[in-house]
């Protein structure tokens, strides 16, 4: 009886914990931005989703680009490249004395940031056997689930205590560092990504290339070709989807600390909110990884969407405290099934070749759907009310589950390659 392929070796572990740090980094100031700048520069609603929202706005922007790097290049050089200019950039919270110059120090954070994720998330699926790929990606999301859980809960307290913006800027600096020598001592061996795509890879993707020499269709085709190194362009239905999640977790998990605040009197719910949250994330990610092991993604998929939509619902229709914290377990457990086979489903559609295009493309995705929550939650708060924009929020989630069962699932079934 053959041996089973170990899932945690050294480099999968090495790569989950590096992760790791780089999410605690970014969640220990994300949920406090909005109170930062309201506190800080008098910022009002409106305004504070549209500082929030430049950061996306330059992950979105960097995303292809960076599935395209990962793809062409050494992997581990492109992740460590980015994770330094994630640490470097993080110290620019420390000197922005103005909303405009947080503004753009906040816009540029997104540039590494959004590369770095792509170019782990790249690396993990490299390092991992085959047999045991869909399972770890799955496990590999813990890495942003347990540092969701813990870092918006050390943050308010620390805040709590020391009343110091300043002191978890400088945290979040040092924890970045930590990340970056980690991933430094990753070990990758070379993989098809340090060659071009083969005449056959490139051809499956559009395939309803037709024989024409005019210069149009030349012009056409050579265009396609591009798009498709920076987007996975059969994963387009997925992303549509995608980008519905997305929104709906934009508006929450921006505006869940302010909300908790003036309107639920609730000074340090987010903390819990956010730790209820990811242990509802990291919960579903261990039950879950039998169905990803038996290759069951699109019942992961289904099953998860749906709960998370019914955790949305209650965040949006009863506002009080026990809705509030009974919700974010719900849309953990949800997200934490979905989210995984996810991105399985998206590097299922690719050839190995395109791993890196596939993680850009499902995280540009997301991107996109965050800035949008982040920018109109924003803009309808300020205009009505809370409510109005978790409605929204709900709406968004709910246009997501009848893209998926009305387009993308089939989509997959008929295109995936494994």
């Amino acid at each position: 009886m053959p041996t089973k392929a170990k899932l945690w070796n050294s480099n999968y572990t090495k790569t989950w914990i590096s992760t790791f740090m780089l999410y605690v980094s970014f969640m220990l100031l994300m949920p406090l931005f909005p109170l930062y700048l309201r506190d800080t520069f008098g910022a009002n609603k409106e305004t504070i989703g549209i500082v929030l929202s430049g950061y996306t706005l330059a992950a979105l922007f960097i995303r292809p680009i960076s599935g395209y790097l990962v793809d062409t290049f050494p992997r581990k050089v492109i992740l460590l490249i980015f994770y330094f200019l994630f640490a470097a950039v993080s110290a620019g919270y420390l000197v922005a004395t103005s909303i405009t110059l947080f503004a753009i120090f906040r816009t540029l954070h997104g540039i590494p940031f959004g590369a770095t994720t792509v170019a782990g998330t790249t690396v993990a699926v490299d390092v991992l056997h085959p047999t045991r790929r869909a399972e770890g990606i799955g496990y590999y999301g813990l890495s942003n689930n347990i540092a969701t859980a813990i870092s918006p809960t050390i943050a308010i307290w620390i805040l709590h205590f020391t009343q110091s913006y300043t002191l978890l800027f400088w945290l979040s600096i040092i924890i970045s560092l930590i990340g970056l020598i980690i991933s430094s001592t990753i070990h990758t061996t070379p993989t098809n990504n340090s060659s071009p795509l083969t005449q056959s890879d490139s051809s499956r993707e559009p395939s309803s290339f037709t024989p024409n020499r005019t210069p149009t269709t030349r012009m056409s085709r050579k265009f396609i070709v591009v798009l498709g190194k920076l987007f996975l362009l059969s994963g387009w239905p997925l992303a549509i989807s995608m980008v519905c999640f997305s929104m709906s977790y934009g508006i929450l998990s921006t505006y869940v600390a302010i909300y908790a605040a003036e309107e639920l009197g609730i000074q340090e719910g987010a903390g819990i909110f956010f730790f209820l949250l990811a242990s509802g994330l990291a919960l579903s990610r261990l039950t879950g990884a039998r169905g990803l092991r038996q290759g069951r993604v699109v019942h992961n998929a289904r099953d998860g969407m749906l709960v998370s939509l019914v955790g949305y619902l209650l965040f949006a229709a009863i506002h009080h405290p026990l809705a509030f914290y009974a919700s974010a377990l719900i849309i953990g457990l949800g997200n934490g099934h979905m989210y995984p086979a996810y991105q399985n489903m998206f590097i299922n559609l690719a050839t190995s070749h395109q791993r890196g295009t596939a993680n850009s493309t499902l995280l540009t995705s997301w991107d996109s759907g965050m800035g949008l929550g982040v920018l109109f939650g924003g803009i309808l708060a300020e205009a009505v009310n809370y409510h109005a924009s978790f409605w929204m929020m709900w709406i968004a989630n709910l246009l997501g589950v009848l893209t998926f069962f009305l387009l993308a699932r089939h989509h997959y079934q008929l295109h995936c390659r494994e």
